[in-house]
This record gives structure tokens, sequence and C-alpha cells, in this order.
């Protein structure tokens, strides 16, 4: 099972580009977005033996992204996937640039300029549904046939299933973009956690009653649907969380043309938090959100969120 480890608390492991790493290399190759149990197995054919520099090799931007201009939102930013791949005895991660270029190196040049020349690979790790080189034309069998030529060991881990299907990232973000949070941490072995500065806001929580944090956010990470959640806050340097209530989406009582935002009031104490990173961590979905006739009402409304979220986190 993944290491039961906050992200917030940023271990820096080696992130680098190709031409970067240190060589040669034992390596994992994949997405790893989510790194659940299914990629774990991946990572572990890697660390179980001493064949080279414990690495994981990923592409940076996603190929979906340049090939098809998809939007796709990370479980895990880089530095947060670092943090987590440090315990598993990862040495390096590998953030392969992707564009149309490499796009359209075929699976046989993609092998041999940057898996064998490039990262001097002397073991590779990948799932069985791995796919490579232009138009995907590579799957494992071709892997496995490639290094052969090349004295390079080839591990393939089958996919993880459980009862409700095949272990995967996009099970982990759409039950995180329905609010499904429990669901998404029996898939990933952990909670889900996000980081965002705090940033100057309206004030207007303050003047009814509820001062929030206004947290700026990476554009690049995914998070859970619109809705008030019952959630644990803590600031970056700090160790400990302290219970909190979120609301995340657009403001339909105060401002409804306003843009997404994501507001946390800390429970039970004030705090300065201007100018800190806070790490949240989502627990529950209280409500979803709706608007209010007053502020007075809106108000009460916070009132028996909060008493809920204490309720949950208690």
């Amino acid at each position: 099972m993944p290491p039961n480890q906050e992200n917030c608390t940023l271990i820096l492991i080696s992130v680098c580009s190709p031409l970067q790493a240190h060589l040669p290399t034992a390596l994992a190759l994949g997405s790893f977005d989510g790194l659940h149990a299914g990629h774990i197995k991946v990572i572990e054919a890697i660390t179980s033996k001493k064949l080279g520099i414990p690495t994981v090799v990923s592409f940076w931007p996603h190929p979906r992204e340049v090939l098809y201009g998809e939007s796709k939102l990370r479980l895990y930013l880089p530095e947060e996937k670092a943090s987590l791949l440090d315990p598993l005895g990862i040495e390096q991660l590998v953030q392969v640039p992707f564009d149309l270029s490499l796009a359209s190196l075929s699976a046989k040049d993609f092998f041999n300029k940057i898996l064998r020349d490039t990262l001097q690979a002397q073991h590779i790790s990948v799932g069985e549904n791995f796919r490579f080189g232009k138009n995907r034309e590579g799957n494992t069998t071709t892997l496995i046939d490639l290094a052969k030529f090349s004295n390079i060991e080839i591990s393939v881990t089958k996919i993880i299933e459980d009862c409700e299907g095949r272990m995967s990232s996009s099970r982990i973000r759409a039950a995180i973009k329905k609010g499904n949070l429990e669901v998404a941490k029996n898939l990933l072995g952990r909670d889900y956690t996000f980081n965002g500065l705090v940033v100057p806001g309206k004030g207007l929580g303050k003047k009814i009653g509820w001062p929030t944090a206004n947290l700026e956010i990476d554009n690049r990470k995914l998070l859970p649907g619109p809705g008030v959640y019952a959630v644990l806050a803590k600031e970056t340097d700090l160790e400990d969380f302290v219970p909190a209530v979120m609301n995340l989406g657009t403001q339909p009582t105060i401002d409804p043309n306003a843009p997404s935002a994501t507001e946390v009031h800390i429970l039970k104490k004030e705090v300065n938090l201007k100018g800190k990173e806070l790490c949240i961590k989502p627990i529950k979905l209280i409500r979803t959100q709706k608007k209010f006739a007053s502020l007075s009402d809106l108000s009460n409304q916070i009132k028996i969120d909060s008493e809920k979220a204490i309720a949950i986190l208690s």
C-alpha cells in the first residue's frame, strides 16, 4: 500500500530533466499521477534490485495536453510527487519534456534515444497497459523485444483491480471532483491534500463574523468539486493540522459573478495567516453551494456548517 505520508511538507528528491539525471538508471516509466497501489508495485520492481539509480520517469506536460489540447489537472504536482516518492526509495524524478517532436518518435527511436542512450537504463519497469512511441505503437512486448538487444532488464506489472474495476488515476480524479473524499482516500491509500498561498480578499467574511483565508492555488492542481467541506488545515512549515471549514467555488450570495475561489475558516481559534502557505486536507463534503436571501442567513448557515465540521473532524 502507498505510504501514509503527508505531501504538504516537501521532501525534495532530485526533480530534473533527462540531461540532468544521475546515471545509469533503474527506471519506472509512466504517469504515476495518483501514486496509487498499482503505481507503487511498478516502482517496487526497480527498488528491489540494485541495477541503477532508482528513478521515476514521467512526462510534462501530459501527452494528451500536447496532442489533443485537453486540460489535464494533476493529482500531484512534480514537487508533491517527489515528496511521496522519497520514502519509496526513489532518488530522482525525471520529467521528460513532451512536445510534438517527442511525440513523432517511433517506439524504437524513443527507446534508443531516451531510455537507452540518454538515461542509460539498466532496468525498466512499466505497467502491463504501458504504450509508447508515435501513435502509441509500442507496447510491453515491443519494449521487451527492444531491450533484448541492449541487455536491459524489463519488469511488467499486472493491473491491480478491486470490486469496482481497474485501479486508476481516472477513478481517483472522478471521486475527488464529486467530493467523494473517502473513496479517493481508499484508492490513493492516503488523504488527498493541496497547498495554497493566503492572499488578500474583500474582507466580507470578517464583516459577517466568519473571517476566511483566501487561497491562491496552482492552476495545474485538481481540486474537489464546488461545495462546503469539513477540512483539516495547517501552515506548511508546521506539523499539526487544525479543524476548518472550506467553501470552494463561486459566491452565489455575496457576488454571483465573482470567479471561483477557495476560502478557509479556521475553527475554534483566531490566527493571522496573511502571506502564509496552507496545506488543506479535505475530509468530507458538508453541502453543495446555494444562494441565501441575506447575509444574515448566510452567516447562520456558516455557523451550522462549522458545527457539522467540528463534529466530523472531532
